[in-house]
């Protein structure tokens, strides 16, 4: 079922009454996933309640109470879990997840677990950074203690396998079956309602390191998106919002896959020319299928999309890119799986985009020419010619 189109009066309610629960803040966050980017996030979000925290003293110092009350629930606990135990007991100790993030220490507020129940337990704000294609099998062990009135944010930039659809709308589909008490029954649109995507140039590492970065808060209902923003406002992290939920997928999970090829184009020694034309079109294609979805031009314009894209196409620091030049140096996507210790979504995902693209009548090459290279059909020395070898045609031109 897709759930981006669903409407009526049940979902304006549900987003207005998770709205006005979490308008004087959130009491407690689970960042559900100890990966690179789950791991820092966390700390975002305790560096964020530090400042607000920072922020509400010195306005009650100054005797500003209407200041000091417009910043919002203060005293928010952040806890994060994963799956193993050992290294979540090891990290809680060390205060380092030495496995994905080594150079970050974990600030002393960050609770860390690997008991689910534990962590879910009292939270309003849930957070997930699992990967997008393990995520559906670990929602029904999450909806088991999952706070009804919760929000959700996912950070996965991915489609899943098989069934096309976007993480969103996994999340709805599955709690929907797993908590139909939560929404009066089955119908996932309680839960998409108060589902938020988080997404743009979102590299961990320069963000665990305090790097100035912007990212988007995507959700159906604004005051929700400004919740959440408002949560993981910290200083070196400045989330803007939007109402583009599907946008701000596409944008984060086309990306992926672009940044495969670029990675392909570094591996064989291309210029910058061969990199710029690829980032540009692919923003072009990315951009068609957004919009027969029922995305916004204008979110790909934004961070969530070309500030996403770009991150992620130039950045050493990006799985998809270094996934891209293994394949350009000449390793096989055996040996890519076996080098690399984090997941590069945009080889999982590119067959998926081709599919939902092709069932929407939407051109995409590059996508395609990624698919065919993880299918054996073409080699990277062929590349080149796939890409540049297509009908003359206005740059303008819709497909």
């Amino acid at each position: 079922m897709n759930t981006t189109g669903v409407t009526g009066p049940s979902r304006a309610a549900e987003a207005s009454r998770v709205q006005n629960e979490h308008d004087g803040g959130f009491r407690k966050a689970a960042v559900l996933g100890a990966g690179s980017w789950g791991t820092t996030f966390a700390k975002v979000l305790v560096d964020a309640a530090w400042d607000e925290e920072r922020r509400r003293q010195q306005a009650s110092a100054e005797d500003s109470p209407e200041a000091a009350d417009a910043l919002h629930g203060t005293a928010r606990g952040v806890v994060l879990w994963g799956r193993n135990a050992d290294d979540m007991t090891r990290t809680a100790r060390t205060r380092v997840n030495q496995k994905y993030v080594p150079g970050l220490h974990l600030p002393d507020p960050l609770e860390i677990t690997a008991d689910l129940a534990e962590a879910l337990d009292g939270a309003d704000l849930v957070v997930l950074a699992l990967p997008a294609q393990t995520l559906r099998g670990q929602l029904p062990a999450i909806a088991e203690h999952l706070n009804p009135d919760a929000a959700l944010v996912s950070l996965a930039k991915g489609l899943e396998q098989g069934t096309g659809l976007r993480m969103t709308e996994v999340v709805a589909k599955v709690l929907a079956e797993h908590r139909p008490e939560a929404d009066g029954g089955h119908d996932p649109a309680g839960w998409f309602a108060r589902t938020c995507v988080l997404s743009g140039p979102n590299l961990a590492m320069e963000i665990a390191d305090e790097q100035p970065t912007a990212s988007v808060v995507a959700a159906r209902d604004p005051e929700l998106a400004a919740a959440v923003a408002r949560a993981c406002a910290a200083p070196y992290f400045r989330p803007y919002t939007n109402t583009d939920v599907v946008g701000t997928e596409i944008a984060g999970l086309t990306k992926n896959v672009i940044a495969v090829i670029v990675g392909i184009c570094e591996g064989r020694h291309y210029g910058d020319n061969s990199k710029a034309s690829i980032i540009t079109r692919g923003l072009a294609e990315s951009t068609r299928l957004a919009m027969a979805l029922g995305g916004k031009p204008e979110t790909m314009s934004g961070l969530a999309g070309i500030g996403d894209l770009v991150a992620t196409c130039s950045s050493p620091l990006s799985r998809n890119h270094t996934a891209g030049r293994l394949f350009g140096q000449g390793k096989t996507l055996d040996e890519i799986h076996r080098e690399m210790t984090q997941t590069a979504e945009g080889l999982k995902s590119a067959p998926a985009v081709l599919a939902l693209a092709r069932a929407h009548g939407v051109d995409m090459p590059i996508t395609q020419a990624v698919v065919a290279i993880l299918e054996g059909r073409i080699t990277v020395e062929n590349l080149a010619p796939l890409l540049l070898g297509r009908q003359l045609k206005s740059e303008a031109t819709p497909s």
